[in-house]
């Protein structure tokens, strides 16, 4: 419950600041906009919405930071002028700078003002921990983790050899080995047909239609996770 409020602070803050600048550009064409500013704006916002303090001051400051990132990339001719975060649409997620620790020995992690929190370990934490991001998927809270460290470049032994990726074959060598494609969608079609059906039956926006609509979410996950994995 602690990380969907989080998340949902954040996203309002980031929708706050969106909005507070096309304020101000309306009012003043000539107005600039700065991360200092959207700090000071921050504190107001937080006189306003008390219930803001319950999350971590540099949880929504980092939200402020990607909308000025956002803002920059922009005007650099990079991206899109940023839109506004919707619920349901946009990945929950927060990111803590600093102030967290990391037990990899009890598989723990201290969030700021959440606590100690268990996770599965997908891989050894190599060098020196930077910031960690929390985000929401269709089958749970999963931790991303930054590190810095010092990676030699790496070495390659043995001959070279070519790859024509394929449609029908996943790809072949040049040496005439080939590999088949892993399927992962092809494999869930039918168990995703029917329990879309199922859902299909169900009254719109009730409990078990959230409940069938959220099991449909974990299984297009699974798909996604066989595929990444492959």
């Amino acid at each position: 419950r602690k990380m969907s409020r989080f998340a949902g602070c954040t996203r309002w803050v980031y929708n706050q600041g969106l909005a507070w600048n096309e304020e101000r550009r309306t009012a003043d064409p000539a107005f600039h906009i700065s991360y200092s500013k959207l700090c000071s704006e921050l504190l107001v916002w937080k006189e306003q919405n008390p219930w803001l303090r319950e999350t971590h001051s540099q949880v929504l400051q980092q939200s402020l930071k990607d909308l000025m990132g956002g803002f920059q990339k922009f005007f650099k001719g990079l991206t899109a002028f940023p839109k506004k975060h919707k619920k349901f649409v946009t990945t929950d997620s927060f990111r803590f700078p600093q102030g967290f620790k990391i037990d990899e020995g009890r598989r723990q992690i201290y969030l700021p003002s959440i606590g100690w929190v268990k996770y599965k370990r997908s891989r050894f934490i190599q060098g020196k921990a930077k910031n960690v991001t929390v985000s929401r998927q269709a089958d749970g809270w999963y931790v991303s983790i930054q590190t810095e460290y010092e990676m030699e470049p790496p070495k390659h032994a043995g001959d070279s050899v070519g790859i024509d990726m394929g449609c029908v074959r996943f790809c072949t060598l040049s040496d005439g080995t080939f590999f088949e494609p892993c399927g992962a969608l092809k494999k869930s079609l039918k168990k995703l047909a029917r329990m879309q059906r199922r859902l299909a039956r169900m009254q719109k926006f009730g409990k078990n239609w959230r409940k069938q609509k959220a099991a449909i979410a974990r299984l297009h996950q699974h798909i996604a996770n066989v595929r990444r994995d492959f």
